[in-house]
């Protein structure tokens, strides 16, 4: 408190220089080239507003190293427990498609080997179908005559049907019973064989508990299916007739 018609102090600013902080301002350069007093607040007080400001902004980041600390253990728990989950499960599923792969790779048929066919058993080809495919030189050449026709599914489903009938152990019967399904009964796939919608039904029980007959509907329509298409094609075919002439003319010489 001061009285009447007393100077201010040297502390204390006129009321007419007092001023608003959020109003804008100019001060003009005191006398004798010294900064007047209310700059000297403004700039203290632009200053203890800016600290606080630089440890709000500090703050979030120390509160989130915090946070991330605290949390670091729980969340690194949580993702070392899936991650082992997911580990587990990704490495059966790895075994189960490498097993998979390994019995598709096995039983995929491939070009059976035998020796070159006599000019006796080529000519017994023509005499009946299943004189053909009987041989495996026999049921070789005819599955390359197939494979120009677009065909070739029709001889490996009915050689895929051919080995799982030897199989015994339940397992890969089953496997190989849902691989023999995948590659050429499903509609999916680009293997599939031509098959009408009864045989279709009992594939489908059948699959139900799978053996080594579940396919003997299908195996027997697909063998009269070339039987009756593609066997008289292919005796009249240039590969069955170049064959049989090379036999024939070796036969001469010797």
């Amino acid at each position: 408190m001061r009285m009447a018609g007393e100077p201010p102090s040297l502390g204390e600013e006129p009321a007419a220089n007092r001023c608003d902080p959020g109003k804008d301002f100019h001060l003009s350069s005191g006398t004798d080239g010294e900064i007047p007093m209310g700059s000297e607040r403004m700039e203290m007080r632009k200053r203890q507003m800016s600290v606080p400001q630089e440890t709000t902004d500090c703050t979030p980041g120390q509160h989130e190293v915090g946070n991330r600390g605290s949390n670091a253990c729980c969340f690194c728990w949580c993702c070392c427990c899936s991650c082992s989950c997911l580990t587990v499960r990704n490495q059966e599923d790895e075994r189960t498609r490498r097993a998979s792969h390994e019995l598709r790779a096995e039983g995929l048929p491939t070009c059976e080997e035998s020796p070159t066919p006599t000019l006796e058993e080529v000519n017994a080809w023509a005499q009946s179908f299943d004189k053909l495919m009987i041989t495996p030189a026999g049921r070789n050449i005819f599955r390359e005559f197939l494979r120009t026709e677009f065909s070739e599914e029709n001889m490996l489903f009915w050689m895929a049907c051919e080995e799982l009938k030897q199989e015994a152990n339940k397992g890969v019967i089953e496997e190989k019973a849902r691989l023999i399904y995948e590659d050429y009964i499903s509609i999916l796939s680009p293997k599939e064989v031509s098959l009408d919608s009864r045989v279709r039904e009992v594939i489908n029980r059948n699959m139900l508990e799978p053996s080594q007959h579940t396919f003997d509907d299908a195996q027997l329509q697909i063998y009269t299916l070339m039987h009756r298409d593609s066997y008289p094609r292919f005796m009249n075919s240039a590969l069955y007739k170049d064959l049989l002439q090379s036999l024939s003319e070796k036969s001469i010489e010797a």
